[in-house]
């Protein structure tokens, strides 16, 4: 799976609100990093995670499921496994009009899944992580001595 500098840089430009599937309350799991990391460049995370619905994290309460958000979302983050993307992508497109985006995280893959959420007009990344392309696109990771074959002038 390939996408271009311009795909990925354009879904994060138009994204401002991610219901993130999966997300957890515990700072060692990735998923808590990557929604940490997101809300502090502005994105808005709506947590959903039904084994952690009713806590709270980055201001928001968990819901246990997509049909329990009431707010307009942009894109949804899936940290999940394959096997179960297709409920999540049925459920998205069912419950979240507007939804921009599908993307699903390292090692996330359902092509028929992103096939369905494509037909309908909606984005998809498959096995790659927003964090990781927020810094590689936007120039954030080259203090890490990683060249992100992105041209920049910030220092």
């Amino acid at each position: 799976m390939s996408y271009s500098f311009d795909y990925l840089r354009t879904i994060l430009n138009e994204t401002r609100t991610i219901a993130c599937v999966g997300i957890s309350p515990d700072p060692v799991r990735p998923s808590h990093f990557v929604g940490r990391y997101l809300s502090m460049k502005g994105f808005t995370i709506l947590p959903v995670n039904p084994v952690h619905a009713g806590k709270e994290l980055f201001g928001r309460r968990i819901v246990p499921d997509l049909a329990a958000i009431r707010e307009p979302v942009d894109m949804v983050d899936i940290f999940r496994r394959s096997e179960h993307v297709p409920p999540i992508v049925d459920e998205a497109l069912a419950c979240l009009p507007g939804l921009k985006t599908i993307w699903m995280q390292i090692g996330v893959r359902h092509p028929e899944a992103a096939a369905k959420a494509e037909e309908r007009g909606v984005k998809v990344v498959m096995n790659r992580c927003p964090k990781i392309e927020y810094q590689r696109l936007f120039g954030e990771l080259r203090i890490g001595g990683f060249n992100t074959g992105v041209i920049s002038s910030k220092l």
